[in-house]
């Protein structure tokens, strides 16, 4: 796998793509490794790069891309964005009140494509405990 998605680093070595990768190379206590080294790279395309690379497999720190990205950028490099620089109101997403008048357990529903609602299912079954447990875990990445 490393030879088809190296570990790509910068003239200092710092990691551009890969860190999960390296990670995992750790973990298992490779010694040595081949390594892409860019050089010439503006701080600009290093950060183009590294957007880049994750689109397929990356997590994603919504708060970071919002405060330090351009979120025009991010959508032209291929990342999924809904406009994280607006400020989201919540109660568009979520009704907040009880299931009914004698609990204070809440309620969510969510409406999903066909599509959408068979790869929720597919997590779901990926995940153990109570439904509410593993909605907060998805959630919380």
């Amino acid at each position: 796998m490393l030879e088809l998605r190296p570990i790509v680093v910068d003239e200092s070595m710092t990691v551009l793509g890969g860190n999960m990768r390296l990670k995992a190379i750790e973990e298992v206590g490779l010694k040595e490794i081949t390594i892409v080294k860019v050089e010439g790279l503006s701080e600009e395309q290093k950060k183009e790069f590294v957007i880049k690379d994750n689109l397929g497999y990356g997590e994603w720190d919504w708060d970071i891309l919002a405060n330090e990205w351009n979120v025009e950028q991010l959508s032209d490099w291929g990342l999924d964005v809904i406009n994280i620089e607006s400020n989201i109101n919540l109660d568009d997403f979520f009704e907040k009140k009880p299931e009914d008048e004698n609990t204070s357990a809440f309620k969510i529903v969510l409406e999903f494509t066909e599509e959408d609602y068979n790869e929720a299912l597919d997590l779901f079954k990926q995940h153990s405990g109570t439904r509410e447990a593993i909605v907060l875990s998805l959630l919380r990445g």
